[in-house]
């Protein structure tokens, strides 16, 4: 017999691996309509060859399919990774600190390589070339789970950065309970993703306060307390419009994001 409080939680978390699974489906349906257009505008040039010589361009621009949904999402699946990994360059021995410098304070991540080294070293690529800078964390969560989303480019939930990583230290956290969970600490930083194995991208929550989530979120990184005390302050304020879950009242922006050796 589950409590109220237990039934609330379960709720909010299978309500949570909806939305990731809705979002992967509408980013899967966009890239399929681009591509047919894709397909279209080549048969038209290929059909035009002959003409194009004569007849000169109108300069209209054809522009790209939008995911139906714009909310927060997590990172393309495994079958729409269009780029490889970044190169391994990291140390996979280290130990690395992922600093997020925001208009609502400084968030210092510990990162351990050799727990997480893919995880690591595609942040690592990620931040050297500026890929956080001026994003927003996008999606917070109040009721059920207790995170703040951050780390798409776009900033509605829909970004990635065009390849997949995959799963690493899931077992962490332990073995899932009969319902299926694992508690994620407060402090815990981990990664966001379709639902699907493996589908991991740029996108990654924080942890304000212990939730229970299904273990395959790959967990790399802990919070320093300021980043921690930052991110409750935010959760404090609430969600945009009031509910649960949305974009925060207190509105996140990353200045900076880098990867440096601890």
């Amino acid at each position: 017999m589950v409590n109220s409080d237990q039934r609330r939680r379960q709720l909010a978390r299978e309500k949570f691996e909806r939305q990731q699974l809705r979002r992967a489906e509408a980013r899967k349906q966009a890239k399929v309509r681009n591509v047919v257009i894709g397909a279209a505008l080549s048969v038209v040039l290929v059909g035009g060859a002959g003409a194009y010589a004569t007849v000169k361009s109108s300069g209209d621009d054809t522009k790209s399919d939008k995911a139906s949904e714009a909310s927060a999402s997590p990172t393309p699946s495994e079958s729409e990774s269009a780029e490889p990994e970044p190169k391994m360059t990291i140390d996979k021995s280290a130990k690395y600190t992922f600093t997020l410098k925001t208009d609502q304070g400084t968030i210092a991540i510990a990162m351990d390589a050799k727990k997480t080294p893919h995880t690591v070293n595609s942040f690592k690529a990620l931040a050297d070339k500026g890929y956080f800078d001026k994003t927003k964390c996008h999606r917070l969560t109040t009721e059920g789970i207790f995170v703040l989303q951050c780390g798409d480019p776009q900033g509605d939930g829909t970004g990635g950065p065009g390849y997949t990583i995959e799963d690493e230290n899931l077992a962490s956290l332990g073995k899932a309970g009969a319902d299926g969970t694992v508690t994620y600490p407060a402090g815990t930083v981990a990664m966001a993703n379709t639902g699907q194995p493996h589908s991991g991208g740029s996108q990654f929550f924080l942890v304000y306060k212990d939730t229970k989530l299904a273990p395959s979120y790959t967990p790399f990184g802990t919070l320093d307390d300021a980043g921690l005390k930052a991110v409750k302050a935010v959760a404090k304020a609430g969600v945009e419009g009031g509910g649960g879950d949305g974009a925060p009242k207190k509105a996140v922006t990353v200045e900076k994001g880098t990867v440096d050796k601890a």
